[in-house]
């Protein structure tokens, strides 16, 4: 089993900025593809950015393009979400995932998962 834990989350005010953290815990870190997803109270848990285990390759949901990035540390077995120029609608569970089948916003594509870290964007 793949063990994740998120941090970084917490309150902030619109415009703002938070960089979300997810460490795991297996030696194969580096053969993971790794995403973020997130849900928002009364609606469908959805996709923010991934990036593939091979090359780097990021992939990343409109709402999160030219604000949010995504970057990963094999050596440390971290993946990380920095997020600038909050908005209210960014507030939401944040959820890092890992799998091994295609990178990019297809949920069903992860099989492992964190308990999720808070993020509230006041206004």
């Amino acid at each position: 089993q793949v063990q994740l834990v998120e941090s970084g989350g917490g309150l902030v005010q619109a415009g703002g900025s938070l960089r979300l953290s997810c460490a795991a815990s297996t030696r194969t870190f580096s053969t993971y593809n790794i995403g973020w997803f997130r849900q928002a109270p009364g609606k469908e848990r959805e996709f923010v950015a991934a990036v593939a285990w091979s090359g780097g390759t990021t992939y990343y949901a409109d709402s999160a393009k030219g604000r949010f990035a995504i970057s990963r540390d094999n050596a440390k077995k971290s993946v990380y979400l920095q997020m600038n120029s909050l908005k209210p609608e960014d507030t939401a569970v944040y959820y890092c995932a890992a799998g091994r089948g295609r990178p990019g916003r297809w949920i069903n594509e992860y099989a492992y998962w964190g308990q999720g870290t808070e993020v509230t964007v006041s206004s």
